[in-house]
């Protein structure tokens, strides 16, 4: 049987990666590509039929970070398929990084330089700003959008992998301000929260038969690593980093080796993962790609309050969309 695997922000990085690989295990598969950018979308699709000539490779227009997209799209993937084996909510945005050059240097030449790179903690924030939800923008795209798409396909799911971070971090998420309005760590406070939601939505779901997972990619280097720093320093610590990952196995460093874990679950019988735990993509310094399972640090309890709030904020949003859409049909009478 055709299985169905679905991933958002296909069309670069670790999402691109990952179609590559899952295409090479199942030459079967049936990819949906849902991506924001059509043309990059296309350019993709062409470079995976390219390697892989006969691959039904499909395309799907979708902003997780709009409301009115995400509803869309979801009604074009129920009209086109009766089932979606995996979908991989992998898309994700960090918009306007900041970086403390002090303590970057700082770090830089101290015993916790790897952790440095691989959390960012200390060193990075992010400025954000409201949607044309109302919203705020990380929020919105890196977990309400999916949090919305799981809720409007979820007869057809039976498998939910989350692309989070080792930035995600407790001390960076306030139940208080969920979408980060008042903070400057709006990356880590929307990925700390993708993984309270995952282990929220095992805990309601798992007894209907949909069971989520989480990922680590490690430090990799995408077009959203690449754009915290200008070009130039990336060529003068690029020999640093390749030189500390003899040392780590957190630096995956290209999308193909940071998609390891997502490729590992998809052949893994979902039962037998363990819903609290984040599995990393590793790479030793010998260049080996392995998958390892480690604890995240997050409270049942906090974890379906956060599923509350976001049933509750699902409410509000569809009620403000459907009294826009009535006004707009009473312009149009008039």
């Amino acid at each position: 049987m055709e299985r169905v695997v679905l991933i958002t922000g296909a069309n670069s990085g670790i999402g691109l990666a990952l179609c590559e690989r899952l295409l090479t295990e199942d030459s079967q598969l049936r990819l949906c590509l849902a991506c924001r950018n059509m043309q990059r979308a296309e350019a993709a699709r062409s470079a995976l039929l390219t390697s892989h000539s006969n691959a039904h490779v499909d395309l799907l227009q979708l902003d997780v970070g709009s409301v009115q997209s995400v509803l869309s799209a979801a009604q074009e993937v129920k009209a086109r398929y009766n089932r979606i084996d995996f979908l991989y909510l992998n898309a994700g945005i960090m918009p306007n990084p900041q970086l403390d050059l002090n303590a970057f240097f700082k770090g830089l030449f101290s015993r916790n330089v790897v952790r440095m790179f691989a959390t960012a903690e200390g060193i990075l924030t992010q400025q954000d700003r409201l949607n044309s939800d109302g919203l705020q923008e990380v929020f919105a795209t890196n977990l309400f959008g999916h949090f919305l798409l799981i809720r409007e396909l979820e007869p057809l799911l039976s498998r939910l992998v989350w692309t989070s971070s080792s930035n995600a971090r407790r001390s960076a998420f306030s139940m208080e301000d969920m979408q980060h309005r008042e903070g400057r760590e709006s990356y880590s406070s929307s990925k700390y929260a993708s993984d309270m939601l995952s282990l929220a939505l095992n805990r309601q779901k798992n007894s209907q038969g949909l069971f989520s997972s989480v990922i680590c990619p490690g430090l990799v280097m995408t077009n959203l690593t690449y754009g915290i720093l200008p070009s130039f320093f990336w060529t003068l610590i690029m020999p640093v980093m390749w030189l500390i990952r003899i040392f780590t196995n957190t630096f995956t460093l290209t999308p193909h080796n940071g998609a390891e874990a997502l490729h590992w679950l998809f052949l893994q019988n979902p039962e037998s993962l363990d819903p609290r735990a984040k599995y990393h993509s590793l790479t030793s310094g010998l260049g080996t790609n392995y998958t390892q399972p480690r604890q995240m640090d997050i409270d049942e309890g906090a974890s379906d309050v956060l599923y509350s709030k976001l049933l509750e904020l699902e409410k509000e949003v569809r009620r403000k969309l459907s009294e826009e859409n009535a006004d707009e049909e009473m312009s149009a009478v008039k």
